[in-house]
């Protein structure tokens, strides 16, 4: 009788996103071979994604400056709010609304496939005819999304800076230039590691790793998956749930590593 079955089943999981992880690693070697399958992947993350990322990046750059734009107002520094906006966006709203968007419809839509293909004895056909699973399927997959998620982390950090721009103008009365002029400028401190400004090379940098996380949690989830339909549907919702939690927790150590000091 097990005494602790959640704790139980959440340590099976760890242990097997991290084989997944170094098996992956191990395989990477295979990219040149696998090509095909990454760019179809590449066009999935990206493409199916955009205008979502576009989206909720408008408006939450729209709420974030309205937000802080009437704290401002209080103390007659609303004229700062395009530093907020941009400093913010760059540093954690960008990466953490493309992660999120990628852990509720690409992460749920690797679990549901590769599950579905575990299910149905496609992974167990591939082991017959001498297919690396690993290889085919889930190596493609956690590459496309570590390469796709800083691009997309581009588009909604610009997105964000925009719909800021567009509140602080029409109801904070922030010129535009100086909107612009001050989220720019706030955005010109390079960083130690690379000539490029540490607020945007950290916010890329965590959306790499966190499109690495939602691709090696829901291709594990997928390949765990047991009991026909209803299976399925736990590995989703198991696969959205941990991404979720585990981009919260990785958020927070980058942000240590990045600006403790």
């Amino acid at each position: 009788m097990q005494i602790f079955p959640g704790f139980t089943n959440f340590a099976r999981s760890l242990g097997a996103q991290g084989v997944l992880f170094f098996q992956v690693l191990a395989r990477l070697h295979h990219i040149p071979k696998r090509r095909a399958f990454v760019s179809a992947q590449l066009y999935g993350a990206g493409n199916k994604v955009l205008h979502v990322v576009l989206l909720v990046s408008f408006v939450m750059g729209m709420v974030l400056s309205l937000q802080t734009g009437l704290v401002l107002a209080d103390y007659g520094q609303q004229d700062q709010v395009g530093i907020v906006v941009a400093v913010t966006m760059a540093r954690e709203m960008g990466p953490f609304i493309t992660a999120i968007i990628l852990s509720a419809t690409v992460g749920s839509a690797l679990a549901a496939e590769i599950g579905t293909m575990a299910v149905s004895d496609e992974l167990s056909a591939l082991e017959v005819l001498s297919v690396d699973k690993i290889s085919f399927i889930v190596m493609p997959r956690v590459v496309a999304l570590i390469l796709m998620a800083p691009v997309l982390t581009i588009f909604a950090d610009t997105m964000g800076i925009v719909g800021g721009g567009f509140v602080a103008r029409s109801q904070l009365g922030v010129s535009a230039p100086l909107y612009y002029d001050s989220a720019l400028e706030s955005l010109r401190q390079l960083g130690g590691l690379v000539a490029v400004p540490k607020d945007v090379y950290g916010g890329l940098m965590k959306s790499m790793v966190f499109g690495g996380v939602v691709a090696i949690i829901s291709c594990a989830e997928g390949l765990r998956t047991r009991g026909g339909a209803l299976g399925v549907g736990d590995a989703t919702r198991t696969a959205v749930r941990d991404s979720i939690i585990a981009i919260i927790i990785v958020n927070y150590f980058i942000t240590w590593f990045l600006y403790q000091n």
